[in-house]
């Protein structure tokens, strides 16, 4: 690669709806800190729906903003919905610590954050992404 050309990527790019669980602050031994949020990402027939539940960096700008408008309703136990696009899935391995699985393997599903397109607290309309003029 010369020194004008940019770096290329191949992107990996889901789009779906889910619920969010938490959102934190992750503030790692080395490195700085990110938000961090868990989804449950809603699958399967919708009279018998099925949750994924995928641990995302929130990555995009638009996206970091929106959490945190949305964080005070899921701290005060309200549900939030969002329609997201998220990038780089990946599976992580962990060892469980403690209960009934206690030395067991288990697997962490892990994603970027990139897009809010819209959220809803307790089913009211709280955000929806502006369309961008062509």
């Amino acid at each position: 690669m010369s020194n004008n050309e940019s770096p290329r990527y191949f992107d990996l790019h889901t789009s779906g709806i889910g619920y969010l669980n938490r959102v934190r602050e992750v503030t790692p031994k080395e490195g700085t800190p990110f938000l961090s949020v868990t989804i449950a990402v809603l699958r399967g027939s919708v009279d018998n729906a099925q949750y994924t539940h995928f641990e995302c960096r929130v990555s995009g700008h638009q996206a970091q903003k929106v959490m945190r408008q949305v964080q005070p309703a899921l701290e005060g136990k309200l549900k939030v919905l969002i329609g997201f696009t998220l990038s780089d899935l990946y599976a992580d391995t962990f060892i469980f610590k403690s209960g009934e699985k206690a030395g067991e393997t288990g697997v962490s599903l892990k994603a970027r954050l990139l897009r809010v397109s819209w959220a809803k607290v307790d089913g009211q309309p709280f955000y929806k992404e502006q369309e961008h003029a062509a």
